[in-house]
């Protein structure tokens, strides 16, 4: 595979092993890091079968995999957050679903640090360039929150 190339296929190169954003397999996906990290430790729960659009397509077992794997990922983002980087203040989860075709939930963690003007309103109205300029993709400079993520992510399968 190509370098970037597994960003064509998220789910079938998380399924294959290619997928390098993946933190952790979960029941009902995998828990990966966000490519962009204007707020530190942004992450996405993916669902494992690339067929599945929306969550009311899954049987309701499914569903609630989903959703607890959701919980479980935002609770692993605010624990490490809240260990690993200043001004934590929150997580927001959202399935939305507007962009790309398959099941998937955000989980964005908020900080006491981010503009005023910003703080209280969604992070799709952070301005274009946060989510294109280089120095907010996703590189090694995430890796301690990345390990912190996971290793929240494993406290809490028990």
């Amino acid at each position: 595979m190509t370098v970037g190339a597994w960003r064509d296929d998220r789910i079938g190169s998380a399924l294959r092993g290619e997928n390098p954003a993946v933190m952790r397999r979960l029941r009902s996906g995998f828990a990966v890091i966000g490519d962009v990290q204007f707020l530190p430790g942004y992450s996405v729960l993916l669902t494992d079968d690339p067929a599945v659009r929306r969550l009311s397509e899954l049987p309701r077992s499914g569903r609630l995999a989903f959703l607890a794997d959701m919980d479980r990922l935002g609770e692993a983002v605010e624990r490490a957050c809240r260990r690993v980087e200043s001004g934590f203040r929150r997580v927001n989860l959202e399935i939305l679903g507007n962009t790309d075709g398959f099941l998937h939930a955000h989980v964005w963690p908020r900080y006491d640090w981010e503009p005023e003007e910003l703080v209280r309103l969604p992070v799709w109205l952070y301005p274009r360039e946060r989510w294109s300029e280089e120095r907010y993709a996703v590189g090694p400079r995430q890796d301690r929150l990345r390990e912190a993520i996971g290793e929240e992510l494993d406290r809490l399968a028990g």
